[in-house]
């Protein structure tokens, strides 16, 4: 299924969506929060999907309760550092994990800048202990407005040497990149580069925006991409990748059917798309799984799948020369 003769990245991964229940469930204990259930069993099905279908707002309402235990920074530097241990579990040979200083700061009013500090430096020390090469990507959660976002953005550039990109997600709909042209050229300016979630519940304009406003390079999701042949080409030609996360948007009624799912479309087109778990510990996969839902849905060969991989280290925020080393470690 997957090619253990090349390097296997997860490249749209969140790290406050990847939460294991059992470590919420301890925090809640430690911190005296109340969770549904009695027991880590009954409080599971809360914050992870169990085989049931579900819709954006109910994946979300599960993904709330991983940030609600963050009570303090050792409660984020466990997570964090929890997320490099799973990434070494799921096989991962290189992980780019994604957060939003302001989702894991809210709950008990943490300092943002600090939290980034937090969240980088107990991902270097994963990183050490488990052999896992990762990067960090901020995030702004533009469901919160822009106002916020530009302070979230401020914490992540008050750490702009141990963050390599900038992303932005949340409701798609309601807040478009229009609102975030600023922010944007802020972190371009700062050396940052640029992934944004679109075409996920907006249209093609939302990817074209995030691409010309925005300065994307990578598009998160972009299922919608599919509606406009002249934006499948545009990527073509521009080496503009998309993460897909075909698990994700299915739990997230993103697409109402898995089989037809735009990988494929992508993959024919030439698009350099590869895949992800989005929020592997809410979705109850790993990278493995969506290999297997490529492979045994959506009909790839084994060949089409090591060319998957390559396109994620292709569309990964390293170096040629880090890239290359990536390979030469699997020989």
């Amino acid at each position: 299924m997957i090619n253990k003769q090349l390097p296997l990245v997860d490249l749209h991964r969140h790290l406050d969506g990847n939460i294991a229940p059992k470590s919420v469930w301890e925090l809640a204990q430690k911190h005296n929060i109340e969770l549904p259930g009695n027991s880590l069993e009954e409080f599971t099905p809360h914050a992870q999907i169990q085989g049931q279908t579900s819709d954006l707002l109910a994946f979300l309402e599960k993904l709330d309760y991983g940030v609600s235990v963050l009570a303090d920074f050792d409660a984020v530097y466990r997570v964090a550092y929890e997320n490099v241990a799973d990434a070494k579990a799921q096989q991962l040979d290189y992980t780019e994990l994604r957060f939003s200083p302001h989702y894991m700061a809210m709950a008990f009013n943490l300092d943002m800048t600090e939290l980034v500090n937090v969240v980088a430096d107990a991902v270097a020390a994963g990183s050490r202990d488990f052999g896992v090469k990762t990067n960090l990507i901020g995030i702004l959660s533009r469901t919160f407005g822009t106002e916020t976002c530009m302070k979230e953005l401020d914490a992540i550039l008050a750490h702009k040497d141990k963050v390599i990109a900038l992303d932005l997600a949340g409701d798609e709909l309601n807040f478009p990149a229009t609102q975030f042209v600023d922010h944007f050229k802020k972190a371009r300016d700062a050396g940052l580069q640029i992934t944004v979630h679109a075409g996920e519940a907006a249209g093609p304009e939302s990817i074209w925006d995030a691409i010309n406003l925005l300065g994307a390079t990578r598009i998160g999701h972009g299922v919608a991409a599919i509606k406009d042949m002249k934006l499948m080409d545009y990527l073509v030609e521009n080496t503009i990748s998309i993460e897909s996360c075909p698990t994700s948007n299915y739990q997230t009624a993103t697409i109402s059917d898995i089989r037809q799912h735009p990988l494929r479309t992508f993959f024919d087109h030439g698009v350099n798309v590869f895949l992800n778990t989005d929020d592997p510990a809410v979705s109850n996969i790993d990278i493995l799984n969506e290999y297997k839902v490529a492979q045994e849905i959506l009909g790839f060969n084994s060949e089409e799948l090591s060319q998957i991989q390559r396109n994620g280290v292709k569309a990964a925020f390293l170096s040629d020369t880090e890239k290359q080393a990536l390979f030469d470690s699997k020989k």
